[in-house]
């Protein structure tokens, strides 16, 4: 193998990868690659990995797919977290009454 021509490949599939952080799909290898899985890569890992033939460039519904499904991930670990931090006291009918009486012993 040339590295030469190797790494000009690289830098040239790079320069036409238009986005910063562009979404990859792998593809299915002989040594045990899975086909279908998506990550956000940098652009040099991204033209790597189409040189090497491991991966394709994921199609626009793809990526509106995968980043609909992450920003619906977030909310749920939100919403989870705000749970968390929700904080419950049970009380029972008298200590109930009790604090209502010193509540209105205060402001009178």
């Amino acid at each position: 193998m040339d590295l030469q021509m190797y790494y000009q490949k690289i830098r040239e599939t790079e320069a036409k990868i238009p986005d910063e952080f562009p979404l990859m799909v792998s593809m299915e290898t002989p040594d045990g690659g899975k086909c279908g899985t998506r990550t956000e890569v940098p652009r040099r890992l991204a033209a790597k990995l189409l040189v090497e033939g491991l991966a394709r460039v994921a199609s626009k519904d793809e990526a509106k797919a995968h980043r609909a499904a992450l920003a619906e991930a977030q909310r749920m670990a939100e919403r989870e977290a705000a749970a968390a931090r929700l904080q419950l006291t049970v009380l029972s009918t008298t200590e109930l009454d009790r604090l209502r009486s010193e509540a209105r012993s205060t402001k009178e």
